[in-house]
């Protein structure tokens, strides 16, 4: 049975910027089976399209960009700019991770630039551990419970920085080099995003902007490309570092 990695982002296209690469290696070089998810379907990731259109099409664009990895993609349907750490989102995450049953999580970095991220960071943490608690709603029919809390990872905060602006350093650098042309087309397939991320945020070709961040991380991990966690080690959570022991682990601090 292959093992399971799980991404849980805030939005369509979060992942592909964030950790593609390292499920990318997992699912070529490992045989794990992958899935991606967005806590929103992007509802607010346009100009000119309604709420209701644009998350048709940024569905329809995860959905494709997990197909050229041969991965899954969910939506749990809560809306940009409006997740929030509670009872709703915590039950979808939980759910998911018990339909999916992960080995290993990846999320949003605890301190980032906008609180869709930070808490969908929260949510998962806390997905994470009551995902192995039999007695978490199961008055609401809920999967089996896993066996045990799976190993947890932050990816980046957005520019390597929290909110005011402090470096956020990871503590793990995977290197993605062989594999950075499939992440690049894997955040092309969100083509939507390209005129909203110009006007919003100043971007002039996002895919560019993954690279040049990319290479960033690369050459403090002395590689080409690299992308950047750090693991939850909380009480309770497993402490050995399951993925740079699978993909290796080239942060200047080890």
């Amino acid at each position: 049975m292959a093992q399971v990695v799980l991404g849980v982002l805030a939005h369509p296209d979060d992942a592909e910027f964030l950790c593609a690469g390292t499920l990318i290696r997992l699912k070529q070089e490992l045989g794990w089976e992958v899935h991606i998810a967005s806590m929103t379907p992007g509802d607010c990731g346009s100009t000119e399209l309604s709420a209701e259109d644009i998350a048709a099409v940024r569905r329809a664009e995860g959905a494709a960009a997990a197909a050229l990895l041969g991965a899954t993609y969910h939506c749990l349907e809560e809306r940009d700019l409006r997740i929030v750490y509670g009872e709703s989102a915590l039950e979808k995450v939980v759910r998911l991770l018990r339909l999916t049953r992960p080995q290993i999580v990846l999320t949003h970095s605890p301190t980032d630039y906008m609180l869709d991220h930070e808490m969908t960071s929260t949510i998962t943490r806390a997905a994470a551990f009551a995902a192995a608690v039999p007695n978490f709603l199961a008055e609401r029919d809920m999967p089996s419970p896993l066996e045990k809390i799976p190993h947890l990872y932050y990816c980046d905060a957005i520019e390597g920085k929290d909110p005011l602006g402090q470096e956020v350093p990871p503590g793990l650098l995977i290197d993605i080099s062989s594999v950075i042309e499939l992440k690049a087309a894997m955040l092309a397939a969100h083509a939507s995003q390209r005129e909203w991320l110009q006007r919003q945020h100043g971007m002039d070709h996002y895919v560019e902007s993954m690279r040049h961040w990319s290479s960033h991380r690369g050459k403090q991990a002395g590689v080409a490309f690299a992308e950047g966690f750090r693991q939850h080690l909380g009480h309770s959570y497993p402490q050995n570092d399951l993925l740079g022991q699978l993909l290796g682990n080239h942060s200047t601090s080890h």
